[in-house]
C-alpha cells in the first residue's frame, strides 16, 4: 500500500448512471415471469443491492431457493435490452476527471459484472478517469456486504481511511461502513437524505453535479 494515496471509489447504478428505475422495473416483470407478486415500491427498496441479497431480501428465507437463478437472469436478460439507452447522470465523467485531476485514484465500485458493467462503462463514457473497476464478479458477495468496497481499496491500494466511497443507497452507505470509508452519498437513487446519513454518509449531495460544484469543500476535496 502507497501511504499518501488518496481513492475515491464510487457506485454505478443510480450514483453515476441513471439506471435506478430501470432496475426496478425489470425485477418487476422478471418476478412477475416467476408468478411472484411484488411491488415496485418494495423493489426500489432493495436496487442497490446485489442479486444474491435482493431476492432473498424481497422473497425471504422460506421461498422455493431453486427459481432465483431464473429470477436473476431473467432481470439480466431484460435489463440488457436498455443498456443502449443508458446515460449518465448530468456532471457525473466531469466529476470523475475532477477528482483523478486533484490526485485521487478513482476506482469503480459496482454489484453490476458481465456485459452490464461494460454497458454502464461505455455510457459513462470516463475511462480516461479511472485506475481501476471492480463488479460482481470480483467478489463473493455484494452490498451491503462490504466485499465490493474492501475489493476497490485493494485495487487503489490504500487504506480505508484515506478513501471515500460515493454512492445513491442505504445499501451503498452500509457497505461503505462496515469498510470503515468514509462514504458520502447522492439522491439521485430516490433515497432520502436523512436515510442515506442514518446509513452511514457522512455528507449528501443532489447528484453528482452537485457534489462537482462544492467539491472543494467536501470530503473528495
Amino acid at each position: 500500500m502507497t501511504a499518501d494515496r488518496r481513492a475515491a471509489l464510487f457506485d454505478m447504478d443510480g450514483t453515476l448512471v441513471d439506471s435506478t428505475y430501470l432496475h426496478a422495473v425489470t425485477w418487476w416483470e422478471a418476478f412477475r415471469q416467476a408468478g411472484h407478486r411484488v411491488p415496485t415500491a418494495a423493489i426500489h427498496r432493495t436496487v442497490g443491492m446485489g442479486a444474491d441479497h435482493l431476492i432473498g431480501h424481497l422473497l425471504g428465507p422460506d421461498r422455493d431457493r431453486e427459481g432465483d437463478a431464473a429470477i436473476s437472469a431473467a432481470h439480466k436478460t431484460l435489463f440488457a435490452e436498455y443498456w443502449s439507452r443508458l446515460a449518465p447522470l448530468e456532471g457525473a465523467a466531469e466529476l470523475l476527471r475532477a477528482c483523478a485531476g486533484r490526485g485521487w485514484t478513482v476506482v469503480l465500485a459496482s454489484s453490476a459484472g458481465g456485459g452490464e458493467l461494460s454497458a454502464l462503462r461505455a455510457a459513462l463514457d470516463a475511462e480516461d478517469a479511472l485506475t481501476a473497476v471492480t463488479g460482481a464478479d470480483d467478489v463473493e458477495a455484494s452490498k451491503p456486504s462490504p466485499d465490493l468496497v474492501e475489493q476497490a481499496l485493494a485495487q487503489a491500494g490504500t487504506e480505508p481511511a484515506r478513501a471515500v466511497f460515493v454512492g445513491d443507497t442505504v445499501w451503498d452507505m452500509k457497505a461503505g461502513a462496515r469498510a470503515g470509508v468514509p462514504c458520502v452519498g447522492v439522491l439521485t437513487g430516490g433515497y432520502g437524505r436523512d436515510e442515506l446519513l442514518d446509513a452511514g454518509a457522512q455528507e449528501v449531495y443532489e447528484g453528482p453535479a452537485a457534489l462537482l460544484a462544492r467539491l472543494e469543500s467536501s470530503l473528495l476535496k
